[in-house]
């Protein structure tokens, strides 16, 4: 593998996954196709800027999609659309990039007869219920309960019938939460911890009680390099860190580690339909590929806050847009 082509590589996890890339593989000469809508940003790669070529283009154009294949070794997709509230919102964008633009890709891979992995969510699972020790595997039927999930459960289908139909050599992940760096002020650990700064009280959906498996998003991408090198073609593994907790609990842990009291913050509307609980049977992942957290929880959240109190420059210009949305929504 001497070229690799990143989609979505400017958003919050695909901008980490190249950084860590480059890291480890200095001589690899890596492509970054992002869009650059609002969740992502040139400015995550600016310390590699001179390391990489960037495509400002849309992974629905086909004719672009086709030569940026043709010329790589391996595709590693994060393109998507990912936050739920906005596509209760608005669908629509939703259901444009994350199936017709992952159509796209698996056409040009076919062709170009390349290897791809496919990065998808565990929310396309559905949700399960807050008072057991149940939790997704591999083979887990699909249920996905908002139009973002869906749009991910299609995306991979349409993965899995290229690799039978066509022979397509594609492996898939499903990772559970991600915190960290560069994550879009929408999300709940960033969002939190960016009232607090700005000397706002966080927003708790509802009473709090729903359940997230949260990884940090550097073990996510270790996850990913064990899956692109020795995974098995066609298959699928679940990433996460076995650490649940819930929305309450998170924002009260943001509260005293940022030396606030925890109760400090409000209760708005519960959003539609928002899922009970999450949590992924990560064996798979961990027997054949010899993948652990190194991160806990504590340490990863503590060292995320410090990132979001040294860049205040990065976050600033996205708050008071994504804040003036949330109060539109009454959230």
């Amino acid at each position: 593998m001497q070229r690799m082509l990143v989609t979505g590589g400017a958003g919050f996890i695909g901008s980490n996954f190249v950084l860590d890339t480059l890291r480890r593989f200095p001589d690899l000469a890596i492509t970054v196709l992002d869009l650059l809508t609002y969740a992502g940003s040139q400015r995550n790669l600016d310390q590699v800027s001179d390391r990489i070529t960037f495509v400002h283009g849309d992974i629905c154009d086909a004719d672009l999609v086709d030569g940026l294949v043709r010329d790589t070794d391996v595709l590693v997709h994060f393109a998507a659309e990912s936050h739920v509230d906005n596509s209760l919102n608005d669908p629509s964008p939703f259901i444009r990039t994350n199936i017709l633009g992952t159509f796209t890709l698996l056409e040009a891979v076919r062709r170009h007869d390349k290897r791809l992995h496919h990065i998808s969510t565990d929310e396309v699972f559905g949700d399960l219920p807050l008072d057991s020790v149940e939790q997704f595997t591999e083979q887990t039927a699909y249920d996905p309960s908002s139009p973002y999930s869906a749009s991910k459960a299609s995306s991979d289908m349409l993965v899995r019938a290229w690799v039978r139909s066509y022979g397509v050599a594609a492996t898939l992940s499903n990772c559970a939460n991600n915190y960290g760096p560069y994550q879009h002020v929408e999300k709940l650990i960033p969002r939190q911890i960016t009232n607090v700064l700005l000397g706002d009280r966080p927003k708790l959906y509802g009473a709090g009680d729903n359940v997230r498996e949260w990884t940090h998003v550097d073990d996510h991408n270790e996850a990913v390099h064990r899956i692109i090198a020795n995974g098995t073609i066609g298959e699928t593994y679940l990433i996460g860190s076995g650490d649940e907790r819930s929305n309450k609990q998170i924002i009260e842990q943001i509260l005293t580690l940022m030396d606030h009291p925890a109760d400090a913050y409000d209760h708005v509307p519960d959003r539609p339909g928002h899922d009970l609980r999450y949590s992924n049977d990560t064996t798979k992942l961990r027997t054949e590929l010899g993948w652990h957290p190194t991160y806990d929880f504590t340490t990863g959240l503590t060292a995320t806050i410090t990132w979001y109190r040294e860049n205040p420059t990065w976050w600033k210009p996205a708050k008071s847009q994504t804040e003036a949305k949330y109060k539109l929504l009454g959230r």
